[in-house]
């Protein structure tokens, strides 16, 4: 099982790892859902870690809907973790209408190669998340953060399994939503996917 800990600090980061977390998505105003951290904060997190870090790229919180200088701002940021050396990113973005904005995430995909790709909790914010799974697979993308469109994983049980099953071993689906050290094992046992994400997903 893979436990991959939401965080908004080098020290939460640093502590999720010594408390068992096997990746970071190390984020910065979770206040807000989580933006962009900055290059200082993904450069000693790179060195202070022996787990992989896939930073958000988010230039602001609200929705999903960006323009063409907030997609360049994401653009820009994914090749600044590149550069880096970071293995992976989280990022997504969705057209006015709730639907994906396809050119802007071939573009942005195109920045990231060869980096692992998350599409992250927009999905949840689509009237039809399953129609996207095939997209997001055409777009090259490795993974779909998701609570199933509610709040809680326990409570998109349902509909996350079918993601799972949609997705077909093809893209990962990984679980979200109020997961944490002390309900993961129920997660696991009703939930087909071996990826879990949250904020308390150890125990910090």
């Amino acid at each position: 099982m893979i436990k991959e800990a939401c965080v908004g600090s080098i020290q939460e980061a640093i502590l999720a790892e010594k408390n068992g977390a096997n990746r970071i998505e190390l984020c910065d105003n979770l206040i807000e859902g989580g933006t962009t951290p900055s290059y200082g904060c993904m450069k000693v997190a790179l060195k202070s870690l022996n787990i992989p870090i896939f930073p958000m790229i988010r230039p602001r919180g609200g929705n999903f809907c960006y323009t063409k200088e907030e997609i360049e701002t994401m653009k820009e940021d994914i090749l600044m973790a590149k550069k880096l050396g970071i293995p992976g990113v989280v990022f997504g973005a969705l057209t006015s209408n709730g639907e994906l904005d396809i050119p802007n995430l071939q573009y942005l995909m195109e920045a990231a190669k060869p980096m692992q790709t998350t599409f992250h909790k927009a999905i949840d914010e689509m009237n039809f998340p399953l129609k996207a799974i095939p997209q997001l697979i055409g777009l090259g993308f490795d993974r779909i953060l998701t609570s199933g469109k509610k709040e809680k994983a326990l409570e998109g049980v349902e509909l996350l399994n079918e993601m799972i099953e949609v997705a077909n071993e093809k893209i990962i689906i990984v679980a979200a939503g109020k997961v944490n050290f002390e309900n993961i094992e129920e997660c696991s046992s009703k939930i087909h996917t071996n990826e879990f994400h949250g904020k308390q997903i150890v125990k910090l």
